[in-house]
């Protein structure tokens, strides 16, 4: 598939892009550069009351999404937000959308083989070891203490649970806080493993969700999917 991608974005899409099949697509927008305008439907999704940031942010969120679909020869169509806040997804796709202050992403691919996507955005600052306990189980914390950036490997734990729980949302729709998944991660392939540590229907206890991550270009990006 042909991608146009803006030159300030090449390294991350560079970064990212191996983290995912070739049936999943992959669109980038700077929100610090004058995203284009979403649709008015996905504007009219937003509070009144938001800030030039957030609006920023939003809209080069739903950028992302526009390229991602114009990758797979689709029309391009808008993107709303349900009453739980995720991004509703035209039927017979399957998505994910993350930003940050100077970045966002957006996966797409068509519903069917693949069940559930996510994706999130970091800037690549270490988390504040205060932080852990609310973010991480103690077999994460004992992890982290032995690694040589800890304060990076937690953030790169934080955001492989958003990413998994992303991933698992658009199947089961369910919500739960940081201690619902425990992490394995394996620094050498760059890939980690999110267990469920409780029942979340259709998911088990010890079922995982796999995914990866990727360093760099000033961000810590991490992946999920769900085939079959």
């Amino acid at each position: 598939m042909t991608t146009v991608i803006a030159p300030q974005d090449q390294e991350r899409f560079t970064l990212v892009r191996p983290l995912f099949g070739d049936d999943i697509a992959l669109g980038l927008s700077d929100p610090l550069a004058n995203p284009p305008s979403p649709f008015s439907a996905e504007a009219a999704c937003l509070s009144p009351n938001a800030v030039a940031k957030r609006r920023n942010e939003f809209a080069a969120g739903r950028a992302a999404a526009h390229q991602a679909m114009a990758q797979l020869g689709l029309q391009v169509q808008p993107i709303r937000v349900g009453e739980n806040r995720a991004p509703i997804w035209p039927a017979g796709l399957v998505g994910s959308i993350t930003h940050t202050r100077s970045c966002a992403m957006a996966v797409v691919a068509h519903a069917g083989a693949i069940r559930g996507l996510g994706i999130d955005v970091e800037e690549d600052k270490p988390l504040a070891d205060d932080l852990w306990p609310a973010i991480c189980s103690p077999q994460e914390q004992s992890w982290l203490r032995r690694q040589a950036n800890p304060g990076q490997m937690a953030k790169v734990i934080f955001s492989a649970k958003e990413a998994a729980y992303k991933c698992q949302f658009s199947v089961s729709a369910r919500y739960y806080g940081f201690d619902g998944m425990e992490l394995d991660i394996d620094l050498e392939r760059q890939r980690f493993s999110a267990r469920f540590c409780a029942d979340q229907p259709p998911f088990h206890c010890g079922d995982c969700i796999t995914g990866g991550f990727a360093i760099g270009a000033g961000l810590i990006v991490t992946t999920a999917e769900l085939r079959g």
